[in-house]
């Protein structure tokens, strides 16, 4: 299956640059340009975009808004977002993620670590490194969101091994490390992810990371679940 991705950048050179990288895959198209954010949730739509290569800082509407906008719009519940940005501080990598990022990369980012980004945010998974996860997301997440605290309750409805697997997750693991603490398959795992995600509404496992911190389940230095 071909990647549809769409470039959302305000910097016509990039977007060219980001164009020949990514066409030259054999996996992947480019199927649109955006230099804000509006034209980038419009051209989601519109093209049927699979992943969106999102920038921060852009005119009228910037790639933090528009990210929120993709993740509100139930017609776009398949578009995964990749934030791409210069400004690689704390703050923006969770605001990023509150708003429904299933990734975060500075843009000097090598070509490579690029291309297996799109992949792995194209496929559901988060672009969160165990060290990111415990440093970053334990720093900051555990923090009020600026639109008021999530409601414990809407874990409820997990059972107790989901919450155990979604637990770990947000303590950094993997889920072959998760696989191997729990004496199950990497496959059951992934199954109990997928689960949570969908009971709980969450786009891919960054989002499962944020409704643990948010909702208590796990807070900064602990695995426990409460």
């Amino acid at each position: 299956m071909t990647i549809r991705v769409l470039l959302a950048d305000d910097q016509a050179l990039l977007r060219g640059t980001f164009r020949l990288l990514i066409d030259a895959q054999p996996d992947m198209e480019v199927v649109g340009e955006a230099s804000n954010g509006q034209e980038a949730v419009g051209l989601a739509r519109s093209q049927q975009a699979d992943v969106v290569l999102m920038d921060i800082r852009m005119p009228e509407v910037d790639g933090l808004e528009a990210t929120r906008l993709i993740g509100q719009d139930e017609d776009l519940a398949g578009v995964k977002v990749l934030v791409l940005t210069t400004f690689e501080v704390d703050e923006f990598v969770v605001e990023a993620l509150r708003a429904g990022a299933s990734g975060f990369l500075g843009k000097g980012v090598e070509p490579a670590q690029l291309l297996d980004a799109i992949r792995l945010v194209a496929e559901g998974e988060a672009l969160l490194s165990p060290a990111a996860t415990r440093s970053l997301i334990s720093r900051f997440l555990s923090q009020p969101a600026p639109y008021g605290p999530t409601d414990p309750d809407r874990v409820a409805a997990l059972t107790p091994r989901e919450r155990e697997v979604m637990t770990l997750v947000a303590t950094g693991l993997s889920n072959q490390d998760i696989a191997e603490q729990l004496f199950v398959t990497p496959v059951t795992v992934k199954t109990h992810l997928n689960r949570a995600m969908a009971k709980l509404g969450a786009r891919d496992r960054a989002q499962l990371v944020v409704i643990a911190y948010e909702t208590g389940m796990v807070r900064p230095g602990s695995t426990q679940q409460t």
